[in-house]
């Protein structure tokens, strides 16, 4: 039987949120151990090129920024480990983790940035160029600055499509809306608002069946409409994915309250507190409205400061 591992404080994922996080738990003696999970660097690997946070005036490559900020983690001495978490026991005061490999954690505090996944259609040629930085993006906000004065295509038909196809009808001169169904998600108000946007075009009933390119770079859509059956291509240099996300919180159900789409609830607004004492969360795992690497950052910030607080009221 081995022995479990005690630490202060375990942080479980590894993007902006959890690296921040990592700083200033290292900088408080408080010896941080942090799981890379999944996807090393989270879903900043996935962003070629990061021009919106503060700090870097020529801009940065996602894993570019996120090995720099892991090498600021470990320069106050985080311990940076590959692997993930893959069940937890939060009933009693000290907070039980497991790793994939079975190796058993007690962690006083416990720093949830497991962050969300985007979802994708999933097609092939989606995949591609998305991975080669080619016009495939799931976040207008971060990319759509890329595309100005381009035409894009956007799928969707929630709020968040429609709120990120309007911000993109900012940059661009043509934004295409994709909507499988015959009519919007979203509510009356953003659906509206989209309608009464000239520069987008609405397509219902319409399905992607490929993603156009030039082997470097996006050059159109092919879709086809479920009603008719016809097939048409939209020629774009960009094509952004607004079809929601998974937040990666399945581990923690049972313990942590979650919102009825699986993204952690705070138990105190203002703070990064769940509802386990000693247990906090920063990033995109709470954060379903901004999901920016400079807001995961500060609640990264937060969740480490509260962590502190916790463990210095315990000594007390």
């Amino acid at each position: 039987m081995n022995t479990p591992e005690k630490i202060k404080c375990l942080i479980i994922g590894s993007g902006p949120a959890g690296f921040t996080a990592a700083i200033y738990a290292a900088r408080a003696d408080m010896s941080p151990v942090l799981y890379q999970g999944m996807q090393p660097g989270g879903q900043l690997t996935t962003t070629n090129e990061v021009e919106n946070f503060p700090g870097y005036p020529q801009g940065i490559s996602g894993p570019e920024m996120m090995v720099e900020l892991e090498t600021q983690a470990k320069r106050f001495d985080t311990d940076v480990r590959f692997g993930f978490i893959n069940k937890v026991d939060f009933t009693g005061p000290i907070h039980k983790c497991w790793t994939e490999e079975g190796h058993e954690i007690h962690a006083e505090t416990v720093i949830i940035s497991t962050g969300a996944s985007a979802k994708y259609l999933g097609l092939e040629s989606e995949q591609k160029y998305l991975l080669n930085g080619g016009g495939v993006s799931a976040c207008a906000v971060c990319d759509g600055f890329f595309y100005r004065g381009q035409e894009v295509v956007i799928v969707g038909a929630g709020d968040s499509a429609c709120e990120e196809a309007h911000y993109l009808s900012k940059l661009c001169t043509k934004v295409t809306m994709l909507v499988r169904k015959d009519d919007f998600r979203a509510s009356k108000i953003m659906a509206d608002r989209v309608k009464k946007t000239e520069n987008i075009t609405i397509l219902f009933n319409t399905d992607t069946e490929e993603v156009l390119g030039d082997g470097n770079g996006v050059t159109g859509a092919l879709v086809k409409n479920s009603s008719t059956g016809e097939i048409a291509t939209i020629p774009c240099t960009g094509f952004f994915v607004a079809i929601g996300h998974t937040p990666n919180t399945d581990i923690f159900k049972g313990y942590i309250d979650l919102d009825e789409t699986g993204y952690i609830k705070y138990a105190q607004p203002g703070t990064s507190k769940t509802n386990v004492a000693g247990v906090f969360v920063a990033g995109d795992a709470a954060d379903k409205t901004y999901r920016q690497a400079i807001t995961a950052a500060g609640t990264g910030c937060m969740a480490a400061l509260d962590a502190e607080r916790y463990l210095a009221a315990l000594e007390h």
